[in-house]
Protein backbone atom coordinates (compact mmCIF):
# COMPACT_ATOMS: atom_id res chain seq x y z
CA UNK A 1 0.00 0.00 0.00
CA UNK A 2 1.47 3.14 -1.22
CA UNK A 3 -0.05 5.22 2.36
CA UNK A 4 2.80 5.88 4.32
CA UNK A 5 4.64 6.83 0.96
CA UNK A 6 2.14 9.27 0.08
CA UNK A 7 1.96 10.80 3.38
CA UNK A 8 5.75 11.79 3.04
CA UNK A 9 5.89 13.60 0.01
CA UNK A 10 2.73 15.24 0.46
CA UNK A 11 4.19 16.47 3.76
CA UNK A 12 7.00 17.56 1.95
CA UNK A 13 5.16 19.19 -0.97
CA UNK A 14 2.65 21.05 0.99
CA UNK A 15 2.74 22.95 4.42
CA UNK A 16 -1.01 23.02 4.21
CA UNK A 17 -1.27 19.05 3.65
CA UNK A 18 1.46 18.47 6.29
CA UNK A 19 -0.37 19.92 9.28
CA UNK A 20 -3.48 17.88 7.87
CA UNK A 21 -1.83 14.75 7.84
CA UNK A 22 -0.29 15.91 10.99
CA UNK A 23 -3.51 16.36 12.86
CA UNK A 24 -4.56 12.72 11.18
CA UNK A 25 -1.36 10.64 11.88
CA UNK A 26 -3.22 7.03 12.46
CA UNK A 27 -6.01 7.50 9.45
CA UNK A 28 -6.00 5.47 6.24
CA UNK A 29 -7.74 4.64 4.01
CA UNK A 30 -9.14 0.98 3.35
CA UNK A 31 -10.76 -0.76 0.21
CA UNK A 32 -14.20 -1.26 -0.13
CA UNK A 33 -14.27 -4.39 -1.49
CA UNK A 34 -16.31 -6.34 -3.85
CA UNK A 35 -16.81 -4.18 -6.62
CA UNK A 36 -20.63 -5.16 -7.82
CA UNK A 37 -21.80 -4.82 -4.04
CA UNK A 38 -20.04 -1.18 -3.80
CA UNK A 39 -21.77 0.11 -7.11
CA UNK A 40 -24.74 -1.16 -5.99
CA UNK A 41 -24.85 0.17 -2.65
CA UNK A 42 -23.56 3.38 -4.45
CA UNK A 43 -26.73 3.45 -6.39
CA UNK A 44 -28.85 2.75 -3.18
CA UNK A 45 -27.75 5.32 -1.24
CA UNK A 46 -28.53 7.99 -3.96
CA UNK A 47 -30.27 11.33 -2.31
CA UNK A 48 -31.49 9.25 0.41
CA UNK A 49 -30.44 9.37 4.48
CA UNK A 50 -27.53 6.88 5.19
CA UNK A 51 -30.13 5.40 7.66
CA UNK A 52 -32.71 4.82 4.90
CA UNK A 53 -29.92 3.39 2.57
CA UNK A 54 -28.68 1.03 5.06
CA UNK A 55 -32.60 -0.47 5.62
CA UNK A 56 -33.20 -0.73 1.67
CA UNK A 57 -29.26 -2.74 1.66
CA UNK A 58 -30.62 -4.92 4.14
CA UNK A 59 -33.53 -5.72 2.77
CA UNK A 60 -32.36 -6.18 -0.55
CA UNK A 61 -29.99 -8.46 1.09
CA UNK A 62 -32.81 -10.44 2.50
CA UNK A 63 -34.77 -10.83 -0.59
CA UNK A 64 -31.92 -12.02 -3.40
CA UNK A 65 -29.66 -15.69 -2.25
CA UNK A 66 -26.72 -13.34 -2.56
CA UNK A 67 -26.36 -9.86 -3.60
CA UNK A 68 -24.44 -10.63 -6.99
CA UNK A 69 -24.97 -9.79 -10.59
CA UNK A 70 -26.64 -12.67 -11.49
CA UNK A 71 -28.89 -13.08 -8.60
CA UNK A 72 -30.23 -9.31 -9.19
CA UNK A 73 -31.13 -9.95 -12.61
CA UNK A 74 -33.06 -12.98 -11.66
CA UNK A 75 -34.64 -10.56 -8.69
CA UNK A 76 -35.98 -8.30 -11.54
CA UNK A 77 -38.11 -5.29 -10.94
CA UNK A 78 -40.87 -6.60 -8.81
CA UNK A 79 -38.76 -7.63 -5.93
CA UNK A 80 -36.31 -5.04 -5.95
CA UNK A 81 -39.00 -2.83 -5.37
CA UNK A 82 -40.90 -4.66 -2.70
CA UNK A 83 -37.32 -3.94 -1.20
CA UNK A 84 -37.69 -0.34 -0.74
CA UNK A 85 -36.09 0.76 -3.90
CA UNK A 86 -37.35 3.70 -6.31
CA UNK A 87 -38.77 2.25 -9.62
CA UNK A 88 -35.59 4.13 -11.14
CA UNK A 89 -32.88 2.72 -8.46
CA UNK A 90 -34.40 -0.71 -9.69
CA UNK A 91 -33.60 -0.21 -13.19
CA UNK A 92 -30.36 1.11 -12.37
CA UNK A 93 -29.37 -2.30 -10.32
CA UNK A 94 -31.13 -4.06 -12.92
CA UNK A 95 -28.73 -1.99 -15.39
CA UNK A 96 -25.19 -2.49 -13.38
CA UNK A 97 -25.88 -6.07 -12.60
CA UNK A 98 -26.33 -6.88 -16.22
CA UNK A 99 -23.21 -4.85 -17.55
CA UNK A 100 -21.54 -6.99 -14.87
CA UNK A 101 -22.80 -10.50 -16.67
CA UNK A 102 -22.50 -9.12 -20.42
CA UNK A 103 -19.18 -8.58 -19.14
CA UNK A 104 -19.09 -5.03 -20.48
CA UNK A 105 -18.11 -4.14 -17.54
CA UNK A 106 -15.12 -6.43 -16.23
CA UNK A 107 -12.97 -5.67 -13.31
CA UNK A 108 -10.47 -8.11 -14.14
CA UNK A 109 -9.25 -5.99 -17.26
CA UNK A 110 -9.26 -2.68 -14.93
CA UNK A 111 -5.33 -3.03 -13.19
CA UNK A 112 -4.58 -2.68 -17.04
CA UNK A 113 -6.59 0.77 -17.51
CA UNK A 114 -5.94 3.85 -16.31
CA UNK A 115 -8.03 5.64 -14.42
CA UNK A 116 -10.09 7.64 -16.93
CA UNK A 117 -10.62 4.32 -18.94
CA UNK A 118 -12.16 2.89 -15.86
CA UNK A 119 -14.43 5.82 -15.69
CA UNK A 120 -15.64 6.13 -18.82
CA UNK A 121 -16.71 1.96 -18.51
CA UNK A 122 -18.70 2.68 -15.10
CA UNK A 123 -20.78 5.96 -16.64
CA UNK A 124 -21.80 3.66 -18.95
CA UNK A 125 -24.26 2.52 -16.44
CA UNK A 126 -27.35 4.16 -16.10
CA UNK A 127 -27.01 5.87 -12.57
CA UNK A 128 -23.46 5.86 -12.32
CA UNK A 129 -21.82 9.83 -13.00
CA UNK A 130 -18.34 10.61 -12.90
CA UNK A 131 -18.42 11.57 -9.21
CA UNK A 132 -19.89 8.24 -8.13
CA UNK A 133 -17.10 6.64 -10.54
CA UNK A 134 -14.63 8.57 -9.10
CA UNK A 135 -15.50 7.80 -5.42
CA UNK A 136 -15.36 4.02 -6.37
CA UNK A 137 -11.40 4.82 -7.56
CA UNK A 138 -10.81 6.00 -4.46
CA UNK A 139 -12.57 4.37 -2.07
CA UNK A 140 -12.42 0.73 -3.70
CA UNK A 141 -9.86 0.31 -6.40
CA UNK A 142 -7.81 2.56 -4.07
CA UNK A 143 -6.59 4.48 -7.07
CA UNK A 144 -3.56 7.01 -5.57
CA UNK A 145 -4.14 10.04 -7.88
CA UNK A 146 -7.92 10.73 -8.44
CA UNK A 147 -8.74 14.85 -8.20
CA UNK A 148 -12.79 14.65 -7.96
CA UNK A 149 -13.17 18.49 -8.78
CA UNK A 150 -16.88 18.18 -8.52
CA UNK A 151 -17.15 17.28 -4.88
CA UNK A 152 -18.49 19.82 -3.01
CA UNK A 153 -16.44 18.55 0.61
CA UNK A 154 -13.73 18.83 -1.17
CA UNK A 155 -14.08 22.47 -2.48
CA UNK A 156 -14.99 23.41 0.93
CA UNK A 157 -12.00 22.40 2.41
CA UNK A 158 -10.11 23.96 -0.42
CA UNK A 159 -11.54 26.79 0.37
CA UNK A 160 -11.17 27.13 4.09
CA UNK A 161 -7.69 25.56 4.34
CA UNK A 162 -5.84 27.50 1.01
CA UNK A 163 -8.17 30.57 0.01
CA UNK A 164 -9.53 31.98 3.48
CA UNK A 165 -13.04 30.58 2.80
CA UNK A 166 -12.83 32.32 -0.70
CA UNK A 167 -14.91 30.29 -3.41
CA UNK A 168 -12.35 28.57 -5.11
CA UNK A 169 -12.74 27.47 -9.20
CA UNK A 170 -12.41 24.29 -10.50
CA UNK A 171 -9.09 26.00 -12.52
CA UNK A 172 -7.67 26.75 -9.10
CA UNK A 173 -8.43 23.71 -7.61
CA UNK A 174 -6.81 22.14 -10.30
CA UNK A 175 -3.52 24.39 -9.87
CA UNK A 176 -3.53 24.12 -5.73
CA UNK A 177 -3.97 20.23 -6.96
CA UNK A 178 -0.94 19.94 -9.12
CA UNK A 179 1.36 19.91 -5.78
CA UNK A 180 -0.10 16.57 -4.55
CA UNK A 181 0.76 14.85 -7.93
CA UNK A 182 0.71 11.66 -8.53
CA UNK A 183 -1.28 11.58 -4.43
CA UNK A 184 -4.47 13.28 -4.76
CA UNK A 185 -6.77 11.23 -3.70
CA UNK A 186 -4.54 10.76 -0.76
CA UNK A 187 -4.56 14.65 -0.80
CA UNK A 188 -8.35 14.35 -1.00
CA UNK A 189 -9.05 12.22 1.92
CA UNK A 190 -7.40 13.97 3.90
CA UNK A 191 -8.51 17.73 3.34
CA UNK A 192 -12.21 15.45 3.65
CA UNK A 193 -10.82 14.68 7.33
CA UNK A 194 -10.25 18.37 8.24
CA UNK A 195 -14.12 19.07 7.58
CA UNK A 196 -14.86 15.80 9.08
CA UNK A 197 -13.05 13.65 11.34
CA UNK A 198 -15.00 10.51 10.67
CA UNK A 199 -14.21 8.92 7.36
CA UNK A 200 -17.82 8.30 5.42
CA UNK A 201 -17.86 5.24 3.20
CA UNK A 202 -18.95 5.48 -0.65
Amino acid sequence: MYWARAKRELARADPVMRAVIRRHPHAQLSSRGDPFQTLARSIVGQQISVRAAQTVWEKVNARLPAVTPAHTLEAGHANLLACGLSRRKAEYLLDLAAHFVSARIAPGRWQAMNDDAVIAELVEVRGIGRWTAEMFLIFSLLRPDVLPVDDLGLQRAVSLSYRDGRKVTEAGLRRIAKVWQPWRSVATWFLWRSLDPVPVEY
